[in-house]
């Protein structure tokens, strides 16, 4: 196949081209890079908080940590668990445990060539999940709320379905 001159000696195959261009004007594809985006983004949000936590309530869990403190001998009080540091420790965990394999699937689903409108629904869905789930648990709000996620969720898609 030729080569379609491009400014600055580029040289670049038109069918090359043509798929990168086609995913990216996929209203789907950009839908989900996204939503995929805003769940990174707390989940990163997620480390510094725990990093927060950490550093305000003096609880470390690595003897390096401490060395701040002096030394390791006078610091050893600060090598603890804090359980408002465990809590949100636990809340990251379970970003990094759901988020994931939602990267790696979204992307499967969105290059199956969905309708959008569905696409956004399973979206939306999941990324409003993950931000109730992460205050249900940083508040602490007890545990019947944070169960009242998936009910929510039942209710959003039963609403969506009747319409």
């Amino acid at each position: 196949m030729e080569c379609k001159p491009q400014p600055a000696g580029l040289c670049w195959k038109n069918t090359e081209m043509s798929k990168i261009t086609q995913l990216m004007k996929n209203e789907v594809f950009l839908a989900y890079s996204t939503y995929t985006a805003i769940v990174l983004l707390k989940m990163m949000l997620m480390s510094l908080i725990t990093s927060f936590f950490r550093l305000t309530r003096k609880a470390f869990s690595n003897p390096e940590d401490i060395t701040t403190f002096g030394n390791y001998e006078t610091a050893k009080k600060y090598l603890r668990t804090d359980p408002e540091v465990e809590r949100v420790r636990r809340g990251h965990l379970n970003d990094l445990e759901n988020i994931v394999p939602f990267i790696g699937i979204g992307l499967l689903y969105a290059l199956s060539g969905p309708d959008l409108s569905t696409a956004l629904l399973h979206f939306r869905i999941f990324v409003g999940a993950r931000l109730f789930h992460t205050i249900a648990y940083l508040t602490p709000l007890p545990q019947p709320s944070r169960g009242k996620e998936a009910n929510w969720v039942h209710k959003l898609v039963k609403q969506k379905q009747s319409q």
